[in-house]
C-alpha cells in the first residue's frame, strides 16, 4: 500500500513541476496546508524562458494554435494582433456553462494545484505571476464553484477548468471564509488584484488534465486506507466467526509469489495476533484424530472448520490484487501530477513550440476506470461476509440477524438490506466510462477520455464504500459482543474494535441506526481508526 507520509500540519508543499506526491496533494486539498512556488533559480528561469520565447515567435509573426488562431475547430481562423489578450480572456465566457452540483472543495483545491504544479513545469509560457496567483487561492482558502458536468477529458478538463481559471480574473463565484461571495469581493479582502491575462495564459489554465487528476489522487489516496480497512473487516470477520489462520501462513503466500497477496496476509496476521477466538487449524487436526471415531457428524464438522468459505479463506488472494492496484495506480497518477499536460507546449530549451496532445486523459481514464473494479471488488467482499454473519446457517453458533432476541427483534436485517443496495449501486458504477467516448467539437475531439467522467464515478464509487465499510464494521462489532466480547481479540483487531464502541453502542433492542453509520463513515474519513503499521 502506498506511504501516505509523515506531514507536519506547518509543513509548506514546493510546487516545482516534479516531485509532488499524492499525499501532498491530499494534504493541501483537505488539511490546507500551505503550497508556494519553488525558490529554486532554475525552476523560475525556465519558466520565464518559456513566456520569453512564446513573445519571441509571436514577434516573428508565426502562427501558434489558440494563442493567434481560433481554438479547437476555429483553428483556421487566424488572429491580428490586437485581439490576443481579449481571445483569452473570452475563454471564460463560452466555456462557462458547465452543469450539475458543485464538486467538492477537496476536488477543486487538488485540481488548483495540479494546474499550478503543471504550469511550474516551464513548458506553458505563462507568467510566474499566474502560477503564484493560483497557489495564492489555495493559502487564502478562495475555492471558486465548479459544476460537476462539463468535461469530455480531452483538450483537458476545459469546462470545469474555466471555472477554476476565472476567478483570477475576479470573475465567477467562490468560497471564502465559509460563505459564497462573488470572487472580486473574495480577491479584495484577501488583498488581491484580478489578473489582466496575456497571449497563451487563458488557454494555459483551462487545457490540461488536472481536474480528473485532482480526483483521482485524492480517490487513490482514500484506497490504500480504505483497502486496509477491509482488510481489518476480514480481520474480524474471522474472529466473530470462529475461522481459522491456515490460509494465513505466509509459507502459503510465498509459494504464490504476488507481493499484495504476502502483504495482506502479513497485515491480517497482525489483526488476529493473540486472538483467543481465530482456531488454529493444527489444533483442531489434533482433536479430530482423538474423536475421529465418535460420529460421522463430527468429521462433517471438522471438516467444516478446516474449509471455510472463500472470503474467510481467500483474503490474501482477493484482497492482495487490490492492494497491488493501489501502488500501480499511484505511480500513473503521481506521472500525471508532474507532467506538462496543455497545448500547445513552449519548450525553451528546443526552442520550439509542439503542437500536440498532452491534454488527453488516457492514462487516468484507464487507472480509475480499472480502480473502480477494485472498488467494487471490495464491496463484493463487504457483502460477502456479511451474509454469512446475518445467516445463522454459516455464522457458527450466532444468532440470525445478530439479534439479542430473534423474532421480536430484527437485529441487522436492515442493515443488511442497506449494504446490498450500496453494493449493487458500486457493481453498477464500475462500468468503465472511457469506451463510451462520443466525438465532439466540431470533429476535432474525435475521440475523447472521458477521463472525468472515470473520476465522478469512481468518486462515487468511494463515498458509497465508506458507508458500506462502516456498516460491516458495526455488524462485526456486535457479532464480537455477541460472541464473548472484545477481550478476546487479536491485538490488531481490538484496537478497530474500541474506536468503534466508543462511538457505536451494542444493539440490544431494535433502534435506528443510521446515525451510527453517520458515526463510523466520519471516523474513516478521517483517518481515526487505528491499523497495524505495515
Amino acid at each position: 500500500m502506498p506511504p501516505e507520509g509523515n506531514l507536519d500540519q506547518q509543513q509548506i508543499i514546493e510546487i516545482s513541476g516534479a516531485g509532488l506526491t499524492i499525499s501532498q496533494v491530499a494534504a493541501v486539498a483537505r488539511d490546507r496546508f500551505s503550497a508556494q512556488l519553488s525558490q529554486e533559480p532554475d525552476i523560475r528561469e525556465k519558466i520565464i524562458a518559456s513566456r520569453e520565447l512564446l513573445e519571441e515567435k509571436l514577434r516573428r509573426g508565426e502562427i501558434i494554435y489558440g494563442v493567434n488562431t481560433g481554438l479547437g475547430g476555429n483553428v483556421r481562423f487566424i488572429l491580428p494582433a490586437k485581439d490576443l489578450a481579449r481571445h483569452q480572456e473570452n475563454i471564460f465566457q463560452f466555456l462557462i456553462c458547465g452543469s450539475g452540483e458543485p464538486l467538492p472543495k477537496d476536488a477543486v483545491r487538488a485540481a488548483i494545484l495540479l494546474r499550478a504544479n503543471a504550469l511550474a513545469k516551464g513548458y506553458s509560457a505563462v507568467r510566474p505571476l499566474i502560477i503564484e496567483r493560483l497557489i495564492e487561492l489555495l493559502n487564502h482558502d478562495i475555492t471558486p464553484i465548479v459544476p460537476t458536468y462539463g468535461s469530455v477529458g480531452a483538450s483537458g478538463d476545459l469546462i470545469p477548468s474555466a471555472y477554476i481559471g476565472r476567478a483570477l480574473l475576479g470573475q465567477g463565484d467562490v468560497v471564502f471564509k465559509g460563505q459564497t461571495l462573488a470572487a472580486a469581493n473574495a480577491l479584495a479582502q484577501a488583498g488581491l488584484r484580478p489578473l489582466s491575462l496575456k497571449p497563451k495564459e487563458g488557454l494555459a489554465l483551462i487545457n490540461g488534465t488536472t481536474v480528473m487528476t485532482g480526483i483521482a489522487a485524492l480517490q487513490i489516496h482514500d484506497g490504500g486506507y480504505l483497502s486496509q480497512l477491509v482488510l481489518a473487516a476480514c480481520g474480524l470477520a474471522l474472529e466473530a466467526l470462529n475461522a481459522t489462520d491456515d490460509s494465513l501462513r505466509a509459507r502459503v503466500q510465498a509459494v504464490k509469489n504476488h507481493p499484495g497477496q504476502i502483504e495482506a496476509a502479513a497485515f491480517c496476521r497482525k489483526l488476529i495476533e493473540e486472538s483467543r477466538y481465530v482456531r488454529n487449524l493444527d489444533d483442531i487436526r489434533a482433536r479430530v484424530g482423538d474423536i475421529i471415531e465418535q460420529a460421522e457428524g463430527t468429521i462433517r464438522r471438522a471438516d467444516d472448520a478446516i474449509q471455510t468459505p472463500y472470503s474467510l479463506r481467500c483474503v490474501p488472494q482477493g484482497i492482495g490484487p487490490v492492494i497491488e492496484a493501489v501502488k500501480a495506480h499511484q505511480l500513473v497518477v503521481e506521472r500525471e501530477i508532474n507532467s506538462a499536460n496543455d497545448n500547445p507546449l513552449v519548450d525553451p530549451l528546443e526552442g520550439r513550440v509542439y503542437h500536440t496532445g498532452n491534454f488527453y486523459g488516457g492514462h487516468i481514464a484507464r487507472a480509475l476506470d480499472s480502480w473502480k473494479i477494485d472498488l467494487a471488488t471490495l464491496g463484493n467482499w463487504l457483502h460477502a461476509l456479511m451474509s454469512m454473519l446475518v445467516d445463522e446457517r454459516f455464522n457458527n453458533g450466532l444468532p440470525p440477524n445478530l439479534a439479542s432476541n430473534p423474532g421480536l427483534f430484527s437485529g441487522f436485517k436492515g442493515m443488511q438490506l442497506c449494504l446490498t443496495s450500496l453494493v449493487c449501486a458500486l457493481r453498477h458504477l464500475a462500468n468503465p466510462s472511457s469506451i463510451h467516448a462520443l466525438p465532439t467539437e466540431q470533429y476535432n475531439q474525435d475521440m475523447v477520455s472521458l477521463g472525468m467522467h472515470s473520476a465522478l464515478t469512481a468518486m462515487q464509487m468511494t463515498t458509497i464504500l465508506h458507508d458500506a465499510v462502516a456498516i460491516l464494521l458495526i455488524t462485526l462489532c456486535q457479532a464480537i459482543d455477541l460472541r464473548g466480547g472484545g477481550q478476546a481479540l487479536g491485538k490488531g483487531n481490538r484496537a478497530v474494535y474500541e474506536t468503534i464502541r466508543r462511538e457505536v453502542s451494542f444493539v440490544e433492542e431494535d433502534r435506528p441506526l443510521d446515525a451510527d453509520i453517520r458515526k463510523v463513515t466520519e471516523l474513516i474519513k478521517k483517518r481515526l481508526i487505528p491499523l497495524p503499521e505495515r
